[in-house]
């Protein structure tokens, strides 16, 4: 098994939406990927739209989420993941703890 290291390039200026609740950090992989690495406070409830598909991944925390038109509210816990298609929308609340996340563009 190989253990070569995963070199990105990462944006310092944070990604900041939502007037502070959801701040973000985005990252280039070498391999082309293109991920986020971000938080939303705690009390929190938005709504996301997606250019690519999205995979959400729980560092910390946890959420629930529903795809936009839909009634059911979905849970995501650490180690958690969920996907939401290219060109939708998303609502995230988030109760009192952070949600602490991984975004997967693609």
């Amino acid at each position: 098994m190989s253990h070569e290291p995963i070199l990105a390039r990462v944006t310092p200026r944070a990604n900041i939406y939502f007037d502070g609740r959801c701040v973000s950090h985005s990252l280039q992989l070498d391999r082309g990927e293109r991920k986020s690495v971000g938080v939303i406070l705690p009390g929190s409830s938005l709504t996301f739209k997606t250019d690519a598909p999205e995979t959400m991944e729980c560092v910390g925390g946890a959420c629930e989420w529903r795809l936009q038109g839909t009634q059911t509210w979905n849970s995501s816990g650490e180690g958690q993941r969920f996907s939401v298609a290219a060109n939708a929308a998303f609502e995230i609340r988030v109760g009192a703890e952070a949600y602490h996340y991984i975004c997967h563009f693609g």
